[in-house]
């Protein structure tokens, strides 16, 4: 019921006494070929069926007859590879792959295009580290398929979690640098609010708004980085461009 991918190519496909290649290759090659063919003629119907079936319906398609044929298609395509490759490395690449893609991107093309791509990769690797270490070749395809997976979880361009990491601190220092500059503003635009020189101290920031060190380091440097701020006799001062974040930020 399950093939082995170190075994497909000894079952051979022979027709009268021709030896026309791995059994496999061919019946995958046949079924790749009617995926592509499928998709690229089904692509917006498939697409509008599968994000938008009310749409769809209301357009006058056949949601729930195209769903069944690509189920079918996916059954197909399945069934095929089980016979040919095993379980464990069908399932490794339907999952892995199209998921790290996901991480990458949202427009469906590029996703399909990413996702063939990362499987050709684990393949190439899983299969370069099968035969180094002497191991399955189906285990190392998956094994590379997962760490393909992992890095993108990790450092995908927006969805990653280091990236993520990454916006959201960067968030907090935008948000720090629009409390500074109102605080700044307050300070030395109003009569009674405080002595400018203790009030604008980098030192007072963390007693006045309540951040640590750190962070008011932090939102310090950006602010200069960013033209925002001036620090002269350890007094932090606007510039024009901090005033201007400093109106937009108390016009919200």
């Amino acid at each position: 019921l399950l093939g082995e991918i170190a075994f497909a190519p000894f079952d051979r496909f022979v027709i009268a006494g021709f030896d026309i290649g791995p059994r496999s290759l061919i019946s995958m090659s046949g079924i790749l070929i009617l995926n592509i063919a499928l998709i690229l003629i089904f692509y917006k119907e498939l697409k509008l069926a599968t994000f938008d079936p009310g749409l769809a319906l209301a357009l006058g398609f056949a949601p729930g007859l195209i769903h069944y044929g690509l189920m079918a298609l996916v059954s197909i395509t399945t069934v095929g590879a089980f016979d040919s490759v095993g379980s464990i490395l069908v399932v490794a690449l339907m999952i892995a792959p199209p998921a790290a893609a996901f991480l990458f991107t949202e427009k469906l093309s590029s996703m399909i295009m990413l996702g063939a791509l990362f499987g050709a990769l684990s393949a190439i690797l899983g299969n370069t580290m099968a035969r180094m270490l002497d191991v399955s070749i189906s285990g190392s395809i998956a094994v590379a398929a997962g760490v393909i997976f992992l890095l993108a979880f990790l450092f995908a361009p927006r969805r990653g979690v280091v990236s993520q990491k990454a916006n959201q601190r960067n968030q907090r220092i935008d948000f720090g640098l629009q409390m500074l500059s109102v605080h700044l503003t307050q300070h030395t635009s109003i009569v009674g609010r405080g002595d400018p020189t203790i009030e604008c101290s980098r030192s007072h920031l963390v007693d006045h708004i309540n951040w640590s060190k750190k962070f008011a380091d932090e939102v310090v440097q950006a602010g200069k980085r960013r033209r925002i701020l001036l620090e002269q006799n350890g007094s932090l001062q606007l510039t024009e461009t901090g005033r201007v974040l400093a109106v937009q930020a108390m016009e919200r």
